[in-house]
């Protein structure tokens, strides 16, 4: 926030002001949020976790979607991003004055603790939340230091397309970002229990669920990214030039689901630190290619550098977790998913490029992917038994997975 002025002075880009500005609103937003979900986690209730990040990824889109619409264009694209944050941060509140009572004990008179051991236990918390501290701040900003770059190269309106497409292509992070924040508590307790056949199998549930929704999500989001745009920002047909960039960010977010995962089950077994240098290597990526790449090819190099980024920190970040817990990587399964994405967006290339060719291919394409994740024998019976435990949450959409589960359970694999 303090240093948009600078930069936008240095570059001579006074309209990049606000936009720069509202990228630094979000950071008290994120705090506010990131002390309660570490709360919920305390009591595993995860849920709460999940509750937070769905309302920051709906009222983000919903919040930039309505300002742009409104005629504030890049400042109201970048404004929805901190409005959905601060609902976020309102809902966590809510949820912890409302729910979190009866997990939270009553002080106990006869307890002492004495200020050595406070300082002792001050010190333990301080030294395992700095690392996690800097981890967050390092992950806002992959996300953010490409629009910072962009506000010094290119013109408000390209910056508008870039920051409109971003919230997008965040949707399937809630998915990952929440078995992410599941995964941890369940890893630590495995790790510290020494039974590795438990760790294995969190290990490896928490890659099947995960991948199993985000690789088709963001390849459905990619090759309907310019429909999509288009039907988002209905009464400005000129941010579906930032259609392109949602494609690229969205495959990005790929690479960085993986490594959110595997980040997460490295810090659940003591290792914090890992996670902490690979982001603020990938920040750096981020900064170089983003310098680069953004005055040569304008918002897709912006987008393009954050994908590379996000690949380059996936790939040590996925072995080192393997390594770390000695656990074996479901290769053939990650494989399998992807080639059933790649079979389920062939339609896309003969359904017209309009808003009746989005909604076809939402109830095309899911279909596809069903038959080709049967007919590859992705899912074991394991599997199968894992995914209808969440069935029951489904409410009036039950009976309709538990009979999809119940095909898919008939043509899987016995491992």
């Amino acid at each position: 926030f303090v240093a948009a002025p600078i930069i936008t002075a240095y570059f001579q880009k006074p309209e990049a002001l606000l936009p720069l500005q509202a990228v630094g609103l979000i950071t008290p937003f994120s705090v506010i949020v990131g002390a309660f979900r570490g709360a919920f986690q305390g009591v595993y209730k995860m849920e709460y976790i999940l509750y937070t990040r769905a309302i920051e990824q709906i009222f983000m889109i919903l919040f930039a979607t309505a300002l742009v619409i409104l005629g504030l264009s890049t400042f109201g694209a970048v404004l929805g991003s901190v409005l959905g944050f601060a609902a976020s941060a309102v809902s966590a509140v809510y949820i912890f004055k409302r729910y979190m009572g009866k997990y939270i004990p009553p002080a106990n008179p006869d307890f002492k603790f004495t200020f050595r051991q406070e300082m002792g236990l001050a010190k333990r918390l301080l030294f395992f939340s700095i690392p996690v501290t800097i981890t967050a701040l390092a992950e806002m900003g992959i996300y953010s230091i490409c629009t910072l770059i962009m506000g010094g190269f290119l013109a408000a309106s390209a910056i508008g397309y870039f920051t409109a497409a971003d919230p997008i292509s965040r949707l399937p992070l809630i998915v990952s970002s929440s078995l992410a924040t599941t995964i941890l508590p369940a890893a630590s307790e495995a790790y510290a229990l020494k039974d590795q056949n438990l760790l294995e199998k969190y290990v490896n549930a928490s890659y099947k669920y995960g991948m199993f929704f985000v690789i088709p999500m963001c390849v459905g989001i990619a090759i309907f990214a310019k429909e999509i745009m288009g039907l988002v920002y209905f009464t400005n047909s000129a941010y579906m030039n930032g259609a392109m960039s949602l494609a690229i960010l969205v495959l990005g977010m790929t690479f960085y689901s993986i490594y959110t995962i595997s980040g997460s089950i490295v810090q659940g077994i003591g290792n914090p630190r890992i996670p902490m240098y690979l982001l603020i290597f990938g920040c750096i990526i981020t900064l170089g290619l983003g310098w680069y790449l953004i005055p040569n090819y304008g918002i897709e190099g912006g987008a393009l550098a954050t994908t590379i980024a996000s690949f380059i920190m996936m790939i040590p970040m996925f072995l080192l977790q393997f390594r770390l817990t000695k656990t074996h990587a479901p290769y053939m399964f990650l494989t399998k998913v992807t080639i059933a994405s790649l079979i389920m967006a062939l339609p896309a290339f003969v359904l017209p490029n309009n808003s009746y060719g989005l909604i076809a291919g939402l109830i095309i394409c899911p279909i596809i992917y069903m038959i080709a994740i049967v007919a590859l024998r992705t899912l074991s019976h394991d599997d199968v038994a894992g995914f209808r435990r969440f069935t029951g949450k489904l409410g009036p959409l039950r009976k309709i997975a538990n009979k999809t589960l119940d095909i898919i359970d008939k043509y899987s694999s016995d491992d």
